[in-house]
């Protein structure tokens, strides 16, 4: 049962006079069904329910249902909706269960209705009542209880970390070389996907090796290392708030001057882009990803690379929020084209890409998973087309999704990180 405490839990989000930016999107979508085949589930289910604009009815039905005199007086003459039981079913269903936040239908949009907006606004208002799936939420608590989205204690963090450099040091024959933690007034505090000390560690001795390469002053911290935000998929506003402040404050504990970004989409748009939004100030700090981090070592000559020792042919997939929301299109190709030889895009590619089928959250939430991998034919379709022996990612998301679908798929192909092209290819002098 919904409760009139919910009710108005999730009225008070849709009702908010200081975000004009609800209303305005709420009213200017003309339902021309453009937006429909730019949607990876409309184009593989082909049910109205998973056109884009069929959340924006949903979400115009419940603001003139509660923000309008005709909403309230002839509600079915308006198409408004109650907040009630079967109302919020279809919430969960199409704002958690089909949506990947990816904003590829925004960019088919005749009118350019921000629709990943509105479709935040409604997990804002379900997480306001308490109803965001229980295995996404879990995930957004686990980092702010103990710091990282996979609850992975410090002395198990510690361990990983020696463990890598002592590796690293084995592989370059260099027992200078170092992977540091907790070490203040270093230029750069790094910061990584808590699934790459968990599963994909390697990730973490490549950017090493990098930072080794370039001479660079680097650290990270033990305690506060989770780039990802969970809070942000979540729609929990104060959570995702709070994460961002970790970040920026163990910055300045540390006394560093940059902050560097580890290789996940969702975590660099919610920290450098998102992040100022809810902290309601400027980031204190000068923040960047580690794509344009690369960039600069290649440009400033720091990191010499030779991009013909690997022969195989390599493609990109273009992560959503770093490339058609975050704008780094030229950035990622650079950092690529200076590292492999032989490089294919994909069709489409860029800002016109399609998402993996991960995003938003979908990889956290196990009762979507068969719907999740089902959109994901597209993306092996795409990768398939390019004849590629390698598929390049700078988000760990997609590479978790990228490897179910090479699994599902049959497609085998290499799923590799920025950072270990990028190693791969450098000349150590």
């Amino acid at each position: 049962m919904i409760t009139q405490e919910q009710k108005e839990s999730a009225c008070s989000i849709l009702c908010n006079q200081a975000d004009s930016k609800i209303e305005t999107h709420l009213n200017s979508c003309v339902r021309c069904g453009l937006c429909a085949n730019s949607c990876m589930y409309y184009k593989v289910y082909r049910q109205a329910k998973y056109i884009p604009a069929a959340k924006v009815r949903l979400m115009s039905g419940l603001y003139r249902r509660y923000h309008t005199l005709e909403g309230r007086l002839l509600r079915g003459c308006v198409g408004a909706c109650e907040i009630n039981e079967d109302t919020v079913k279809e919430m969960v269903d199409l704002f958690f269960g089909s949506c990947t936040l990816c904003g590829r239908c925004v960019k088919h949009c005749s009118i350019g209705v921000d629709i990943p907006f509105l479709v935040r606004k409604g997990r804002e208002m379900l997480s306001a009542m308490g109803l965001v799936p229980s295995s996404l939420q879990s995930t957004a608590d686990a980092a702010i209880e103990t710091g990282n989205s996979m609850a992975i204690a410090e002395h198990e963090f510690t361990d990983t970390i020696q463990w890598m450099e002592e590796e690293l040091q084995d592989e370059l024959e260099d027992t200078s070389v170092q992977i540091p933690l907790n070490q203040s007034g270093k230029q750069i505090l790094y910061t990584l996907n808590p699934r790459e000390p968990k599963f994909f560690p390697l990730s973490i001795s490549a950017m090493a090796k990098i930072f080794h390469a370039a001479n660079e002053s680097w650290t990270l911290s033990s305690k506060y290392y989770d780039v990802t935000n969970y809070g942000y998929f979540c729609g929990n506003n104060e959570q995702a708030q709070k994460m961002v402040l970790n970040l920026n404050d163990e910055a300045k504990r540390m006394q560093v001057t940059r902050l560097v970004l580890g290789e996940c989409g969702h975590g660099t748009r919610s920290t450098r882009w998102e992040g100022p939004n809810w902290l309601q100030s400027a980031s204190p700090i000068d923040t960047l990803s580690a794509i344009e981090l690369i960039k600069e070592y290649i440009q400033q000559g720091r990191i010499k690379l030779n991009k013909s020792i690997d022969r195989k042919v390599y493609t990109l997939h273009d992560p959503c929020n770093l490339v058609r929301n975050g704008g780094l299109l030229r950035e990622l190709r650079y950092v690529v084209k200076h590292s492999v030889a032989r490089f294919v895009e994909m069709r489409p590619c860029g800002s016109d890409n399609f998402c993996c089928g991960g995003g938003g959250g979908n990889l956290a939430m196990s009762e979507y998973n068969e719907r999740r991998l089902e959109i994901g034919r597209i993306k092996a379709d795409q990768i398939q087309k390019t004849g590629a022996q390698v598929v390049i990612t700078p988000c760990h998301n997609c590479v978790d999704q990228l490897t179910q679908i090479n699994h599902t798929y049959k497609l085998g192909v290499e799923i590799k990180t920025v950072a270990e092209i990028v190693a791969n290819a450098l000349i150590m002098k």
